[in-house]
């Protein structure tokens, strides 16, 4: 070949070429940044808005439906998806593969712009976001001192976060718990009954009477000066004598004759605590572009600068989860299964070319080629991480191949008498377009998954990409160093035995060759008996695809991982205020202290994580991070099977709670269902049913744990039905009785009130006295333009009932999801039970869909359906691919169908493997399939 012939007549050409992809491969190593999985889009876009005080049905009815009739004409859809909460609205569009994210995000931008005329007028703007992996807390901190907690929490929002925020890399820095300071105007509704001042009153006397004004400027010979009226509150005593109304006799009302205004704090939503210690959380994310382990090394610095200045408070700023660490560790041990795979294959090449020098020459072509795959691994913008070190480690023994093909082609050339300049290029162009093929049969079975879209090709791609690159580069050094070094420091060798490797080397070719000879005559009996020999075949093809039949062999989309973490949920009644909810919890934070097997708790209260890393403010629920002790400090127990004891103990501990428990993720977050079947109906009440029938199934299927429903009704609510004609007649519109409501039961922050630099929110609300029951809303006093007092009961109907606390839909209709975890079974197999017996239930009309209602699957059934097909097809584009190549080196269209004749056969040993070591079929097998 004649770049081989130009190899060995100019060495300095090939020295000069791999020094610099060398040099450039290791200038792109130390430029890359670390990553637990690539970076990819999940075409997800996110349309939240919020409608303060409103409830479940109201929200949905007023704004989701609104939002999803403007959004459901956009292309590209693949689902719609809708989850209305108490105040928010949260529609998610799932788009497909062909969509371009950010074209469907300023589309689905345009749509709700033009319904915002449509929506409630207290309806907050829409907030529209893609959903992406770099969204989520890469550090969570929590920070403590000696200061009261008002104090503490303004020195943490107004001094410690701002200062962490400029370290290279951050965007966004979070603060979960703490006290916040708030000025709280307390209304005593007495009161303003006995002067005859209503709610709204009050509220624009204050908020009018806090402004500063530009009043223009005076000119003088010299200057203009600037005229401002400062209106601006500045002190509190300067707001408690606000003067709200004269009387007919000169008498002065000021606010504090009907409120009580002090510099308090907001009314705790949050709370949260490290290993049973108030704190305030500090939740760190980083740029989309940033290195995640570069802003570990950032924070870490800042911390300790800031408990050096902030030393006469005691600051301490513990950092509680670093996903860096996690990072660093899962790619530090594939690089140490890569070096490990390094050595295997140095001993190996030892082992059978006989020739520490010829290993050697074999062994080159590893390094030249996975140094020099960092540059491209640079230039298509990948990282290194789970994904692109894997496929470098499992790429090592490829790397070889073209290598110790040419090299013993070499030698059987010299064995033939030539010189070794003439038998490197003799032999090179003798096998040239074999080994070119041979690569290539390597490198199309991973372009189909490379070019392929959806979520499997998403976190494969980079894997497959590496090994292309860097068997591509294998082909050039099997052409070039090898032949190259050949030609210079070759030696044709013999072992003779007379030393200690000598003699091992003709051990191991003595066993070799009788198990060449055993091998040859299980070939010529098998020739012998064709007809016995291809029906044993048939047979062992048949039972090994069995064992998936027969639930040998489970199924499940994504592997699951041992992080040594998982969540504990606990969800009171859905009455329950914070105080209660956070007693429970304590309680649950004690019995976990006492588990030895437990070393960290991180607690947050009125909170629980949900979908895609997001979480849901609740007063009757918490959450606590568990973190374990190493695995084989655990007796070998996994977290799944800790965390699922943990939860049956904890049941005992709580009665009157729910406990369940949550595996966290590879990404640090809680994992969705696994297990989720998705009802659809035209009514609530109908979907329920269905929904509810088919949980009392799951119930029974062995391997479902942490069953639920994602609709459950239960919230207690108070229904103000207003009867329009009596409202106006007594001289009131519905958005006076509304705002009144909302600024007395909810409160109103819209003032501000300044202390320096700095604004704390002015809290306009009834006080805690008035506010207790359902009396009090039937008690609010309106007064007209008339300055007659109406009481609300006199024109509206007040009932006490209940609802849902957040209610789903589904392209467009009511959905109720049925969701469950998996323990000790595949999530496939489950699944694959849970369809089997709908049917069978459906069939004998035991659970009977209502009409109008049906059902698909979501969860991990939604993705392996997905990612299975992409895979199924990625495999059979390969096998055609693999098939034209062979065509083309064997020049015959029947040869190449003998050879991938045992392509099929492979699926006996690799089905069998997975049914010995119990494991499941998943998209890592199948790419081992595939492989």
């Amino acid at each position: 070949m004649k770049i081989t012939d130009i190899s060995i007549k100019r060495p300095s050409l090939v020295i000069v070429v791999f020094t610099a992809l060398t040099l450039l491969g290791l200038l792109s190593y130390f430029s890359l940044g670390y990553e637990l999985l690539p970076k990819f889009s999940n075409n997800v876009v996110s349309i939240s808005t919020i409608y303060p005080g409103a409830s479940p049905a109201e929200v949905e009815n007023t704004v989701t439906k609104k939002i999803e009739d403007a959004v459901s004409s956009m292309e590209n859809i693949k689902k719609l998806n809708a989850v209305s909460y108490e105040s928010l609205s949260v529609v998610t569009i799932t788009l497909t593969d062909a969509a371009n994210i950010d074209i469907s995000l300023n589309d689905a931008q345009r749509k709700v712009n033009a319904i915002l005329s449509d929506l409630p007028d207290d309806v907050k703007t829409p907030s529209l976001s893609k959903f992406s992996l770099d969204d989520l807390p890469v550090i969570t901190m929590t920070a403590s001192a000696n200061m009261d907690d008002v104090s503490f929490y303004d020195l943490i929002d107004q001094r410690i976060a701002p200062v962490i925020s400029r370290v290279s890399g951050i965007a966004q820095v979070n603060l979960v718990g703490g006290s916040e300071r708030e000025i709280q105007v307390a209304l005593d509704a007495a009161k303003l009954q006995g002067y005859n001042l209503s709610v709204p009153q009050v509220q624009q006397l204050i908020l009018s009477s806090n402004l500063d004004f530009p009043t223009g400027s005076v000119k003088t010979q010299n200057q203009d000066v600037l005229i401002r009226l400062s209106g601006k509150y500045r002190s509190l005593e300067e707001l408690r004598n606000l003067v709200l109304m004269t009387s007919k006799d000169g008498a002065q009302v000021r606010l504090g004759d009907v409120a009580d205004v002090q510099d308090s704090k907001k009314e705790t939503e949050k709370l949260a605590r490290i290993n049973r210690q108030s704190s305030i959380a500090i939740q760190i994310i980083k740029q989309s572009d940033a290195n995640a382990v570069k802003v570990s090394e950032g924070v870490h610095a800042i911390i300790a600068k800031l408990k050096t200045e902030y030393g006469a408070q005691k600051l301490d700023i513990k950092i509680v989860n670093d996903s860096s660490i996690f990072t660093l560790e899962s790619a530090d041990a594939v690089i140490h299964d890569l070096i490990l795979a390094v050595v295997l294959v140095a001993f190996v090449m030892l082992f059978f070319l006989h020739s520490l020098r010829n290993a050697l020459i074999v062994m080159v072509s590893i390094p030249a080629s996975l140094i020099a795959t960092f540059i491209g691994i640079s230039l298509f913008g990948y990282t290194l991480n789970l994904m692109s070190l894997l496929g470098l480690s499992l790429v090592v023994g490829i790397l070889v191949d073209d290598a110790i093909v040419v090299l013993e082609n070499i030698q059987r050339h010299m064995e033939m008498g030539k010189n070794k300049v003439r038998a490197a290029s003799d032999a090179t162009r003798e096998i040239g377009f074999t080994v070119v093929s041979i690569t290539m049969v390597i490198v199309v079975v991973f372009f189909p998954i490379a070019v392929s879209s959806g979520l499997v090709s998403n976190i494969l791609r980079q894997f497959c990409v590496v090994v292309i690159i860097a068997t591509l580069l294998s082909l050039v050094a099997s052409f070039t160093i090898v032949p190259l070094l050949f030609s210079r420091y070759g030696k044709l060798e013999h072992i003779e035995g007379k030393n200690m490797f000598g003699r091992f080397i003709l051990w191991f070719e003595k066993q070799l060759k009788k198990f060449t000879i055993w091998i040859t005559n299980i070939l010529n009996w098998s020739l012998r008996h064709k007809a016995l020999t291809l029906i044993m075949v048939f047979v062992l093809f048949l039972g090994s695809c069995g064992l998936l039949g027969a639930g040998f062999i489970g199924s499940e989309f994504f592997p699951k991982s041992d992080k040594g973490e998982f969540l504990v949920q606990i969800e009171l009644p859905k009455d329950a205020p914070l105080e209660q909810t956070n007693f429970y919890t304590q309680k649950a934070e004690a019995f976990l202290d006492k588990q030895p097997e437990i070393i960290q708790l991180i607690t947050t209260v009125g909170q629980a994580s949900g979908d895609f890393g997001g979480t849901q403010a609740t007063a009757y629920k918490s959450e606590i991070n568990v973190k374990l002790v190493e695995r084989k400090e655990r007796e070998g127990m996994s977290s799944d099977v800790f965390a699922t004891k943990m939860s049956r103990a904890l049941a005992k501990e709580l009665v009157g709670a729910k406990v369940k428990t949550v595996p966290i993720s590879i990404l640090g977050i809680a994992e969705n269902a696994p297990i989720s079947l998705v009802v659809m109906g035209s009514d609530l009440d109908s979907a329920l049913k269905y929904a509810e029938g088919a949980k009392k199934l799951l119930a029974t299927i062995p391997g479902a744990t942490e069953i639920k429903l994602s609709v459950e009704k239960g919230t207690p609510e108070i229904n103000v039905q207003v009867d329009r004609d009596k409202m106006a007649s007594v001289g009131l519109t519905l958005a006076t009785v509304g705002s009144t409501m909302q600024t007395a039961f909810a409160g109103n922050t819209d003032g501000k009130y300044r202390k320096g630099e700095y604004e704390y929110d002015i809290n306009i609300q009834y006080q805690d006295f008035n506010r207790k029951d359902i009396d009090d809303v039937r008690n609010l006093i309106f007064v007209n333009d008339k300055g007659a007092q109406i009481k609300l009961s006199q024109f509206a109907n007040i009932t006490e009932g209940s609802g849902p606390s957040q209610l789903e839909r589904l392209n467009k209709s009511t959905s109720v999801s049925v969701q469950a975890q998996s323990i000790g079974r595949p999530t496939g197999t489950i699944v694959a039970d849970f369809k089997a017996k709908l049917i069978e239930l459906q069939d004998n009309g035991k659970l009977k869909a209502p009409v109008g209602v049906s059902y698909t699957w979501a969860g991990d059934e939604e993705n392996q359906a997905e990612g299975f097909g992409t895979l199924g097809i990625a495999l059979l584009a390969s096998i055609i691919l693999v098939y034209f190549i062979m065509v083309a080196l064997y020049d015959s269209f029947i040869y190449p169908l003998v050879v991938m004749f045992s392509l099929p056969l492979a699926l006996i040993g690799a089905l069998l493997a997975l049914a010995l070591t119990n494991n499941s079929l998943g998209i890592f097998t199948i790419l081992g399939f595939i492989m």
